[in-house]
Formats: structure tokens, C-alpha cells, sequence
């Protein structure tokens, strides 16, 4: 079978500036991070979106070291957390 080469959508260390959100972008869609960053600019002049959809893009697009976002990983440690302690705060035996 043939590897694909699959793009992903991540944020990037190459370019950052802040978190890194634009220039994975820019890199994701082919364009420059610069192009990226005023389409930001922009919405957030006029409306604030654009700081909006830099905060959503930081938490929900992983580093591209790592496998999962920040969001994930605060969901899996929640999970973590709720198996094993009960309602009480009490710790559960291992099965």
C-alpha cells in the first residue's frame, strides 16, 4: 500500500508569532500567515470576531508536537478524573 500525505490543520513553530494559529492556517490553506493575520485584524475591527476565532482556533488546533489539543486534553483529564472517583470523591477500586 502507498502512504498518503495527509495535511493537518495545526498550529505551527515556524512563523509564530503569538500562538502559532495563523501561520498553521496559512500553512493548512496555502497562503501566506500574513494574508491570515489581517483577515483577523479586520474582523476584529469590525465586530471583535477576529480575537474570538484566534482564541477558538489556539484551544481547538493541537501544537504540531503534540497529537491533541488543548481542549482534548483537558477533556480526557476530566474523564480521567470521573472514572476513577465516584460521586462522593471517593476513589473507586481498579477492575
Amino acid at each position: 500500500m502507498s502512504e498518503y500525505n495527509v495535511k493537518k490543520l495545526r498550529r505551527t513553530h515556524k512563523g509564530r508569532i503569538i500562538a502559532g494559529v495563523c501561520s498553521g492556517v496559512g500553512e493548512y490553506v496555502g497562503i501566506d500567515a500574513n494574508l491570515v493575520r489581517i483577515g483577523l485584524a479586520i474582523a476584529t475591527l469590525f465586530g471583535g470576531a477576529g480575537v474570538a476565532l484566534y482564541a477558538i482556533g489556539w484551544l481547538l488546533m493541537p501544537d504540531e508536537e503534540h497529537d491533541t489539543s488543548i481542549v482534548q486534553d483537558i477533556i480526557n483529564k476530566q474523564q480521567a478524573k470521573s472514572t476513577s472517583t465516584d460521586w462522593s470523591g471517593e476513589q473507586k477500586p481498579q477492575q
